[in-house]
């Protein structure tokens, strides 16, 4: 495999990633503006996020090994068309259903997209030089987000948010172009199997029904009382779904994802540290959009730039703690990112109207900051202990440990604010709130707000714990992709 082969397989995939990120930083920036268009209200635009994620959710594991049995080339081109095809749609949508619908199918191509991205970086990179990939991937994670608010701020501005979806499909087909050129099946580690494995249609279905009612019941979109029936029978079918699903994985011979793994304490603890810490720091990008348009009634333009601070600070993080865990270790860079974290978060719930936006900046940049440092460092960790041919599997597992820790914690932070706000008869619309801010609506959603802060900071004082406990272990040798010659055909990807 010629030498430069692994970057120009970083740059096809890692444009894909930048644009699925981007089109999330944007869509948190441009909810407002949504709720203003169609008339709706907080708990009524969210869905336009958290619908995307719960489909992410619900289809990554069951995708993930879709591409292992059809090709990690073929598979990750239909997803970045399904994209396309969705940000048209989302262009064009005439009401608020339409447009989750969009958004829908926007999420079932990013998926798959996002199902591939990880293995195809892991499959090219030497394993000596896997954190420099991940890392490199944190930072085209990055750079979305902060692409996003520096787009979406004009282009909301002058343009409408209906002109930031045909923005997303560009670069998208371009992506498209550049995959079709590329990627070689051989050299991003396909599978290339001899006998057939079935596939694993009930673990798929149990997984959806699984993740998605769990998403349903914890962000309670329908308002129903928590003590209800609803929501109580939901949480019990929920946990009899996952044991379910549980048991016949352990059982099937060749199961979506093989929970054997959760037998290495390395990797059991590094992923519990994953979902705790997307959980808690769920709410800066999301939360924040709202609380500087909405709230204290800054233009798109000065609201997307103050998003910008923080995504650059995960950039700058992740390019260096990634390449710096090659050589020293996940530990410390996982510690000092998640203790980032918590006091940067503490300092968040404490943010009213009166905050001036040269204290908001810092505290953002600070933030995405702690964010860089842990991400790819945590990621070294769990891929440490998992032998290449797993690669494909854990790949969209940990892509989905990301996206469930990120909707249950936009999830949670949405509930306890509209539940403060709906509790004191004072739920309004998002673009009316700046004109209550003074009055009973403001302190009800800063209470909210503070509220949101205190309890997502638990989480990542948990994530922090978790850290504590992953010791690291002792790494498997892996095939250097730099010296595998294509016509020995590559490493069987499987669960098994």
């Amino acid at each position: 495999m010629p030498d430069n082969y692994k970057w120009k397989a970083f740059w096809t995939v890692g444009l894909a990633l930048f644009v699925m990120v981007m089109d999330f930083s944007i869509t948190f920036l441009a909810l407002s503006t949504i709720a203003d268009e169609f008339e709706v209200t907080l708990r009524a635009v969210t869905w336009v996020a958290i619908a995307s994620s719960l489909t992410v959710s619900a289809v990554m594991l069951p995708l993930g090994r879709v591409a292992d049995l059809t090709g990690r080339k073929r598979f990750h081109i239909i997803g970045m068309i399904l994209f396309v095809a969705g940000s048209v749609l989302a262009a064009a949508a005439p009401s608020l259903g339409v447009l989750i619908g969009a958004r829908v199918v926007m999420a079932i191509g990013g998926a798959m997209g996002q199902a591939v991205v990880m293995a195809i970086i892991t499959a090219v990179f030497p394993s000596n030089e896997r954190g420099k990939g991940l890392g490199m991937l944190t930072t085209a994670v990055a750079l979305g987000a902060t692409a996003g608010p520096i787009v979406a701020g004009p282009m909301l501005e002058f343009f409408g948010w209906r002109s930031l979806f045909i923005f997303l499909a560009v670069p998208t087909t371009l992506a498209i172009f550049f995959a079709i050129r590329v990627l070689d099946d051989d050299r991003i580690g396909s599978t290339r199997q001899t006998t057939r494995k079935p596939y694993d249609w009930p673990g798929a279905i149990l997984s959806a029904a699984a993740l998605s009612l769990l998403i349903v019941t914890v962000s309670n979109p329908f308002g129903f009382d928590w003590g209800s029936f609803q929501i109580i029978g939901g949480a019990v079918l929920t946990v009899v779904l996952f044991a379910t699903l549980i048991w016949w994985e352990l059982k099937f011979s060749s199961p979506i994802m093989n929970l054997r793994f959760f037998q290495n304490s390395t990797f059991a603890f590094s992923t519990l540290t994953r979902f705790l810490g997307f959980i808690g720091s769920s709410a800066t990008f999301f939360l924040m959009p709202v609380f500087v348009q909405s709230f204290l009634g800054i233009s798109q333009l000065s609201a997307g730039l103050t998003m910008f601070v923080g995504a650059l600070g995960m950039g700058i993080a992740g390019f260096m703690s990634g390449r710096l865990s090659d050589r020293y270790g996940f530990r410390v860079f996982t510690f000092i990112g998640i203790g980032t974290l918590f006091v940067t978060g503490i300092g968040l719930a404490f943010f009213t109207i009166d905050t001036p936006i040269w204290v908001i900046m810092p505290v953002l940049f600070i933030n995405g900051l702690g964010m860089g440092t842990w991400m790819a460092p945590n990621m070294n960790a769990t891929l440490s202990v998992i032998d290449r041919k797993d690669y494909g599997s854990v790949s969209a597992f940990l892509n989905l440990v990301r996206n469930v820790g990120s909707v249950t914690g936009q999830a949670v932070t949405t509930a306890i604010i509209a539940g403060v706000m709906a509790a004191r008869g004072v739920e309004v619309e998002l673009s009316k709130l700046a004109d209550s801010a003074d009055g009973p609506a403001g302190e009800a959603f800063i209470d909210g707000w503070r509220i949101a802060f205190f309890v997502l900071a638990g989480f990542v004082v948990a994530a922090f714990a978790a850290a504590l406990v992953t010791q690291p272990a002792a790494e498997k040798p892996q095939p250097n992709p730099e010296n595998r010659q294509p016509e020995d055909g590559p490493t069987p990807v499987s669960a098994d």
